[in-house]
C-alpha cells in the first residue's frame, strides 16, 4: 500500500511546470493547467525563452 501512495505522487515535470507557470503568470488556474501538461509546458517554456 505504501508503494502505491508513492506512485501516485506528482512527478518532477509537474512540479517544474507548476513552479514555472506560477513564476510567470501568478495564477493558480494557469498553474493547474500547466501542471496537467507537465513536460510539454516545460519544453515549450525552455524553447520559447
Amino acid at each position: 500500500m505504501e508503494k502505491k501512495m508513492v506512485e501516485r505522487g506528482i512527478g518532477l515535470g509537474t512540479c517544474l511546470a507548476v513552479v514555472i507557470s506560477w513564476s510567470v503568470h501568478k495564477s493558480i488556474l494557469w498553474a493547474i493547467f500547466h501542471g496537467i501538461l507537465s513536460w510539454l509546458y516545460v519544453l515549450y517554456y525552455a524553447l520559447m525563452r
